[in-house]
């Protein structure tokens, strides 16, 4: 007994071009490529690279690409129809395309009738030769077309024949795909799915042929880019438009990372490679550190809290049986489990956070409970361990009796210059600190008191501790806990330190934010120290 093959999906990705529309985000040419190698390498088929013409970066990017192809990825140049009233070979802006030297091209067109007579300032005759003749054209210059029908369910709606009449031109001018596009992204999901069907019910009445090769391009203005892409697959479609982390203009595009496992993990549809899909958050991330923006935490499948686990039921119920709270594996699609720390912990937590440290504790230990009570005693003073994890692990071992002690602080002194009609952010420290006995009094000077802080510290312990000159304090939050006591108001400091290997964040609080601050600079160098040690990789602290 076969099993049936999965269906197959023809996934396209647009970050390249649509994606960085997205207002503050830019890429140069080496970041285009990089992104391009990187989804090439998790199995995208089709890649959109940009515009040849419209800018010079573009042009070089597809250049870059025909010297060092892709090794299985389709890159596809993107243009739209020739303009009114001209041929397409006369077109100046499809020589570029040409140039590009891609296989594929897609080329978007109105739907719209709307657009047409008011933006292209034509008639709807023209619209459709103008279709035509492209599409004609780039098939005989040996290129294969995709159509997105641009703001495709908006001109149905308001002109349903006019609309199909777009389409009919284009598959009859050669054109592979027939994308439909909600480019304004206001139509709801049984929209999509009502109209995607009325479509395939169109032509399935005008040809016997194979159904029509339809595809999908959402927007998420109304919050529901990947519901509609989903109604529509569901409805027929087979090409899935999107980027990576949903970045786009406006409200941004469907979401791949959320796409790509819902449709082969719930649906059953082959997107890419199935040992491949683990490679799904590491994607994300890169993508994000790329384009230089935060990676969402609370992103679904690959935000580092999508399966991060608080509540102490929670967290036994998983501990016993994963699916009790898991829908999927975080695994299947790169990501891990996560047990998080706070208040509302119960002793599942600390047991299975311990374990993450490689501390295995049993919950009848008396340390346990210490360690709980300790946990809560400190959250109810304004202490918040579900952000400093690495704060928590000291607090564990120091539970436990065997917190190791790299140095002693002995005390410290910033002192700041404040010169009256002048702006400046000089800061001088003093910290007095003892390591195996031996008194240390270090001065550093910095941009602000707490960087001041920061590298007296190093200069007073790099040489007992050489692998300091690798650690870096790479953010620094601050909290004001209690407002409304005005400048008596308690602080909670967050810094986060890393080596670029490993990242870690620890915790302090106090009505002295300088104080709040020395204890999470302190503690960051400690945790730093006890990683180098043991040689525990924990990541994403």
């Amino acid at each position: 007994m076969t099993t049936d093959p999965s269906p197959q999906l023809w996934l396209y990705d647009t970050t390249l071009r649509d994606g960085t529309q997205r207002e503050g985000l830019s890429l140069s040419i080496e970041d285009k490529i990089r992104i391009a190698r990187r989804l090439d390498q998790m199995g995208v088929p089709f890649i959109e690279g940009g515009w040849p013409g419209a800018n010079p970066k573009d042009v070089e990017f597809f250049w870059q690409l025909r010297e060092y192809p892709l090794q299985t990825a389709e890159v596809v140049a993107f243009c739209s129809t020739r303009r009114p009233h001209s041929t397409a070979k006369t077109e100046s802006l499809l020589e570029p395309i040409l140039n590009a030297g891609t296989r594929w091209v897609t080329v978007f067109g109105k739907s719209w009738d709307l657009h047409v007579t008011a933006g292209l300032k034509t008639t709807l005759a023209e619209n459709l030769a103008m279709i035509r003749d492209t599409i004609e054209y780039l098939c005989y210059q040996g290129r294969q077309v995709i159509y997105d029908a641009e703001h495709w369910f908006d001109g149905y709606k308001h002109n349903p024949d006019y609309a199909l009449q777009t389409l009919e031109t284009a598959i009859a001018s050669g054109a592979q795909w027939l994308v439909l596009c909600d480019t304004n992204g206001g139509t709801l999901p049984q929209e999509i799915s009502q109209i995607v069907t009325s479509v395939i019910s169109h032509f399935s009445l005008l040809t016997s042929q194979q159904p029509i090769p339809l595809g999908i391009h959402t927007h998420n203005d109304s919050g529901t880019a990947v519901a509609n892409a989903l109604a529509a697959v569901m409805a027929g479609a087979r090409m899935v438009q999107g980027t990576i982390n949903g970045y786009g203009e406006r409200c941004g595009n469907a979401n791949l990372c959320e796409l790509i496992p819902n449709l082969q993990l719930k649906l059953g549809y082959s997107c890419i490679p199935q040992h491949q899909l683990n490679q799904l958050t590491e994607v994300s991330r890169f993508v994000s550190e790329v384009v230089n923006l935060a990676p969402d935490d609370h992103a679904p499948f690959v935000g580092s809290s999508a399966f991060a686990h608080k509540g102490g039921i929670h967290v036994s119920a998983v501990e016993r049986n994963p699916v009790t709270y898991e829908h999927i594996r975080p695994e299947q699609v790169g990501n891990r489990r996560r047990i998080v720390i706070s208040e509302q912990s119960g002793l599942s937590n600390v047991l299975a956070k311990a374990r993450t440290f490689g501390i295995e504790l049993d919950k009848d230990q008396p340390a346990a409970r210490q360690i709980l009570q300790r946990l809560k005693e400190l959250e109810s003073q304004g202490y918040q361990f579900e952000a400093a994890e690495a704060s928590f692990a000291l607090l564990m071992y120091e539970a436990l009796g065997n917190r190791q002690q790299f140095f002693e602080v002995k005390g410290f002194q910033v002192h700041c210059d404040l010169v009256e009609g002048k702006e400046t952010n000089n800061a001088l420290a003093t910290v007095k600190i003892a390591v195996n006995g031996e008194n240390i009094l270090e001065a550093a000077e910095g941009n602000g008191p707490v960087a001041a802080l920061d590298t007296a510290l190093r200069k007073a312990l790099v040489n007992f501790y050489p692998q300091i000159a690798t650690f870096e304090l790479t953010d620094y939050k601050v909290r004001i806990l209690n407002g409304h006591t005005g400048t008596a108001a308690k602080t909670r400091v967050l810094v986060e330190s890393g080596t670029g290997y490993e990242r870690w964040t620890t915790i302090g609080v106090s009505p002295n934010i300088l104080a709040a601050s020395y204890q999470a600079v302190v503690e960051g160098l400690e945790y730093g120290l006890l990683l180098h040690q043991v040689k525990v990789r924990v990541k994403d602290f």
